[in-house]
């Protein structure tokens, strides 16, 4: 026991340990403590604020009793239009910023990233302003070809415009990384044993960029499906997101167990998708361990 005892001791000696301790703390106390009373609220009755309620499951009955289950559905499929867009719009930007522009690439990084320095709901406001009826988009076509195109705010495209324009640098920047991981002299292989172009896109380059395909794609959609700001702005609650209901349940219901089980659902339903798709990830290689 002796032996155990100055062996833990001797341990939290260690500089490294030390010098961890406060990140440790400050994650434990900031992170994990309010995860662990959203847990706790959502085994209270509803519209208590305290924890020390007898526990109850009827938080979690209610999401299907109360039809919280569309908002979920609504918040996986916007999140996956999301992350499908974003692929096909991002991936030959990223391959140009890889393997062809060469010194401009760094400008059009910063071009993408400079909005990244102003607030996401001024930027939404400004879609606003280009979809509203009577508004830039629509004034536009009336001034010049004198027909209307009214109607396009408040509507699920919208919506989707809203994240795909939001998230963008979440997938292209991890696309670059993934892309420029793959080497040239492969796909010159390929090339001399015969292989088209698409063929050697679709079995070299294709794979060999997945593990940034993946990143981008897991940060695009968990961010996506807890997004609030495009759903209320652009879609004017067209199409309620469960971000919208996490919000309303713990502000104007004033029902914090009921936000708290929407939260612990969510929570757990972007842990699981993150789970399963970096069992496909070689992290190793990415960072460069081998």
């Amino acid at each position: 026991m002796a032996s155990n005892g100055n062996s833990l001791k001797s341990w939290f000696r260690q500089p490294g340990v030390l010098n961890a301790l406060p990140a440790s703390l400050f994650l434990i106390v900031g992170f994990a403590g309010p995860l662990l009373m959203v847990f706790g609220y959502s085994f209270m009755p509803p519209k208590t604020f305290s924890l020390l309620q007898a526990p109850t499951l009827e938080n979690y009955y209610s999401v299907v009793s109360d039809s919280y289950y569309i908002s979920f559905f609504w918040s996986l499929v916007l999140a996956a239009a999301t992350v499908i867009i974003l692929f096909f719009v991002t991936y030959p930007i990223a391959y140009g910023m890889a393997k062809i522009f060469g010194k401009w690439a760094n400008l059009i990084t910063v071009l993408i990233a400079v909005p990244l320095l102003i607030s996401e709901n001024i930027r939404l406001f400004g879609w606003v302003l280009v979809l509203l009826k009577n508004g830039i988009f629509d004034g536009s076509l009336q001034a010049v070809f004198g027909f209307s195109a009214s109607g396009l705010l408040y509507t699920v495209p919208s919506i989707v415009l809203g994240l795909v324009y939001v998230y963008l640098p979440f997938m292209l920047f991890p696309l670059v990384i993934g892309i420029s991981m793959v080497p040239d002299t492969l796909k010159e292989a390929a090339s001399d044993l015969g292989a088209s172009r698409w063929e050697v896109f679709r079995e070299v380059e294709l794979p060999l960029s997945m593990p940034g395909i993946m990143i981008g794609s897991i940060l695009t959609f968990i961010l996506s499906l807890g997004s609030l700001a495009e759903s209320k702005i652009l879609g004017g609650q067209t199409v309620v997101m469960i971000a919208d209901d996490i919000e309303s349940a713990f502000t104007f219901a004033q029902n914090w167990p009921k936000g708290s089980v929407l939260s612990v659902l969510l929570i757990a339903l972007s842990g699981l998708i993150v789970f399963l798709l970096f069992r496909r990830i070689d992290l190793d290689r990415i960072i460069g361990r081998r």
